[in-house]
């Protein structure tokens, strides 16, 4: 009977434990499910810094500056005085020689409606041919000594020879007994279109007339020139690319070229070009027109410019713009000087220049163009 109840508890406690270990197995062999994968976010990329482009630094020269274009120049040349030389502008002197090498080239009427030129040079060292050499007037000997230049030149008007015989300026003259010094003619056109002068001509003109060859020590220069880091861009202006004064002979022009910042001259329906240079085409950084009164004087035949003791209005050009300028001479031996509208003299670009004394009577004649395309449509 014991026997028999000890195989019972012993059958129910294997039942027991079998259901326990069927139920940890169930437990234990219950497959977990894998964590989740945490989520991979890429990263942006940062975006690359703006790369800076440090503008060069302009260092300002501070040694001697050419009086006539600003730029740097020799200690020597620096005390150097010009040499202001009448160049002829009719068809029949073409081509000229030297005018790329002049600092400063005035134009001005004279008789029979054509215009002449006076180029100022604060070098002429090298140069075998220049000119041709024409004769002088009253305005430009007045321009000239502006400058505290020598003029040379070929003949004169009846007033400016009375100013020449005062001493106003000092001058070689090709007409008198300087002339076979200072200068020389060419088979290359007739009398009178063919007279040239050069350097070595220039000096021994100067050595022969006993002239001084530097400048007063009182002399403050002409022009007031934008510095090395400050171009005068003029953004006050209004946009002129074309310009052309009115010179009825030789209907000069200029046009801009942006890619150079200069004015290219144009004259006869041509390229106004400088034999020196290669003929390549005369070019300027700066333009003045200078308007003034014009006539004959009393009983001749000769034209009166009036630039002495008087003042009128102009425009000034640079880098593609124009502004209305007035300007202001007092005595024959004071300076020129050119304000803009508030009253400030203005501020030329460093480079060359070219001025030209307009007839006042034709300030209407003058003609401006934004671009070049306004310029090609005023001509259908």
């Amino acid at each position: 009977m014991k026997i028999r109840n000890f195989k019972k508890r012993m059958v129910s406690a294997a039942v027991i434990l079998s259901v326990f270990t069927l139920m940890f197995s169930f437990c234990g062999c219950k497959k977990e499910e894998p964590e989740p994968e945490p989520e991979v976010v890429a990263e942006e990329e940062p975006e690359p810094e703006p790369e800076v482009v440090e503008e060069p630094v302009v260092e300002e020269y501070t040694g001697p500056r050419s009086i006539l274009t600003g730029l740097p120049i020799s200690e020597e040349l620096s005390k150097k005085r010009p040499i202001a030389i009448m160049t002829e502008n009719t068809k029949m002197c073409l081509p000229q020689y030297g005018l790329n090498e002049a600092g400063v080239i005035y134009e001005a009427p004279m008789e029979g409606g054509y215009s002449r030129l006076m180029a100022i040079y604060d070098d002429v060292s090298g140069r075998s041919q220049l000119g041709n050499v024409r004769s002088t007037r009253p305005y430009f000997i007045w321009t000239a000594n502006e400058y505290d230049a020598i003029l040379f030149h070929c003949g004169q008007s009846i007033h400016a020879k009375v100013l020449l015989d005062d001493g106003i300026i000092d001058d070689v003259n090709g007409v008198l007994g300087e002339g076979e010094i200072a200068y020389f003619r060419t088979s290359e056109h007739k009398i009178p279109h063919n007279m040239y002068t050069s350097e070595e001509a220039i000096n021994k003109g100067i050595e022969y007339k006993k002239y001084r060859t530097e400048l007063k020590e009182d002399y403050e220069g002409h022009f007031k020139f934008a510095k090395d880091s400050e171009e005068n861009t003029l953004t006050s202006g209004e946009d002129c690319v074309v310009v052309k004064p009115y010179y009825p002979y030789n209907k000069p022009g200029f046009i801009y070229d942006a890619e150079k910042k200069q004015y290219k001259r144009y004259q006869f329906g041509d390229k106004q070009v400088d034999h020196v240079d290669n003929d390549n085409q005369v070019t300027v950084d700066n333009i003045i027109i200078e308007y003034c009164r014009c006539g004959l004087y009393p009983n001749t035949e000769y034209v009166d410019a009036s630039i002495v003791n008087a003042d009128g209005v102009g425009k000034f050009l640079t880098r593609g713009k124009m502004i209305d300028i007035k300007w202001q001479k007092g005595s024959d031996s004071s300076i020129t000087h050119f304000y803009d509208n508030n009253g400030n003299e203005i501020e030329l670009n460093q480079g060359r220049t070219w001025i030209c004394i307009a007839d006042g009577q034709y300030i209407d004649k003058l003609q401006c163009y934004a671009t070049e395309a306004d310029y090609e449509a005023a001509k259908q």
